[in-house]
């Protein structure tokens, strides 16, 4: 699933193309052949591109916001007009053109075109806890929300929950642990502030870096390396599924404690 930096990075690209222009709509895919969005957004100008965790904001002059989440399958890409698209155009969903360029998004599987009040009190949305990637991190409100969670719930499956902290998910939770030193298995209540906060701060610079260039500037130290050895000690790296979704946890036995 694409995480918070992979969203950030996308609505970077998409702001130089969108913001202030009108652009052109077009919904080819069939799920969105009725919806009307062309007739709805067209003359209206692109307020702003916004992200907050995994979840990408359009905002439109005349008030309507196109959302999205992609889940497991989608993405957004910014391509020159004439420039060949990495995928076939029969997986894309929504294109906006101005600028000279085309944006895409492929493949969904959560796009919808909601009013500006509706983003605000949709219970999805509403709920969704502080930004990792914010312009200020909120540490007090994800040590709040931490501790208003379930205390046995391994810190681990407490970091993928977007309530909780936002834009996470299963490469920087392994990651952010690792290089804090902290056993994503270890429950939320044997975890001390610092070392929440540690593992936060250990997992923003390099998401904030890869939102800037879209790409990771340091190889995984545990994520997907399970049976190879700890850069750190040299232990065997271990793997198996963690939380009610079982995605697959990555961490050093050795040094993770």
């Amino acid at each position: 699933m694409p995480e918070g930096d992979t969203i950030h990075y996308a609505a970077n690209r998409m702001r130089p193309v969108l913001e202030g222009a009108v652009p052109v709509v077009e919904t080819p895919h069939p799920r969105h052949r009725f919806d009307r969005w062309p007739e709805r957004l067209a003359g209206h100008a692109v307020e702003s591109v916004d992200a907050h965790g995994k979840h990408l904001f359009i905002r439109f002059a005349n008030d309507l916001v196109v959302h999205s989440h992609l889940r497991m399958t989608g993405s957004w890409a910014t391509y020159e007009e004439g420039r060949r698209w990495r995928r076939s155009p029969k997986r894309a969903w929504l294109v906006l053109r101005a600028r000279g360029h085309a944006v895409v998004q492929f493949d969904g599987p959560v796009l919808e075109l909601l009013t500006e009040s509706r983003t605000r009190f949709d219970r999805r949305l509403a709920m969704l806890g502080p930004d990792i990637l914010a312009p200020e991190l909120g540490e007090r409100e994800f040590l709040r929300r931490l501790r208003e969670d379930d205390p046995t719930r391994t810190i681990g499956d407490a970091l993928l929950d977007q309530r909780t902290i936002a834009g996470i998910g299963n490469l920087w939770k392994a990651e952010a642990c690792f290089d804090a030193r902290v056993d994503p298995w270890r429950p939320a209540r044997d975890v001390s502030d610092d070392e929440a906060l540690a593992i936060v701060r250990a997992a923003r610079p390099r998401m904030l870096e890869s939102a800037r260039s879209g790409h990771q500037t340091r190889a995984p130290s545990v994520y997907r390396r399970v049976g190879m050895p700890c850069p750190r000690c040299g232990t065997p790296i271990a793997s198996r599924g963690q939380g009610d979704d079982n995605r697959m946890t990555y961490w050093c036995p050795g040094c993770q404690r």
